[in-house]
């Protein structure tokens, strides 16, 4: 292995949200690329390609801290739905990471849907409004017994005292 840990955080920080390795690099291993990252935290989700299709290598690569693992030759069509399907999963975490934050920090106060929408989507404009109900009915499944209120006809609040 040729990569320093000290030169992997720089995926994260140049905002990368997916990264596709080969096992087999010039340089190095895509699988120990990626188990580098994983031990040092981080989160941006990885796909391995490799024409290595043995069940074991499948295992190892996943166990490796691999979100998908996609044998080759493969279809371009099935490469582009599995990188969809890694975005979607990021954008709802996200999503409800940011929902939850601003239900706490403003704990107490109704927020309206409009202003959900806004914050949590940026700008809101393209998203279907139906996405904030389920994005609180996600929040509301993970945390359990979560103080989440609606306030029919306006937004949510995050209930103090519960």
């Amino acid at each position: 292995m040729r990569y320093k840990a000290s030169g992997c955080s720089n995926f994260a920080k140049r905002g990368f949200d997916l990264l596709i390795f080969d096992i087999n690099l010039p340089d190095g291993s895509g699988l120990e690329l990626l188990r580098t990252l994983r031990q040092d935290g981080d989160l941006i989700p990885g796909i391995l390609l490799t024409a290595n299709d043995l069940e074991l290598a499948e295992v190892n690569g996943l166990e490796a801290g691999a979100d998908d693992y996609i044998t080759k030759p493969f279809s371009l069509a099935v490469l582009r739905a599995r990188v969809n399907v890694q975005l979607r999963r990021c954008a709802a975490v996200n999503t409800e990471q940011r929902l939850l934050r601003l239900l706490v920090e403003n704990r107490g106060r109704v927020l309206p849907r409009e202003r959900l929408l806004e914050q949590v989507w940026d700008g809101g404009e393209f998203v279907d409004e139906n996405a904030l109900s389920v994005a609180v009915r996600r929040l509301r499944a993970k945390l359990g017994d979560a103080p989440i209120k609606t306030v029919y006809g306006v937004g949510y609040t995050w209930e103090v005292g519960r």
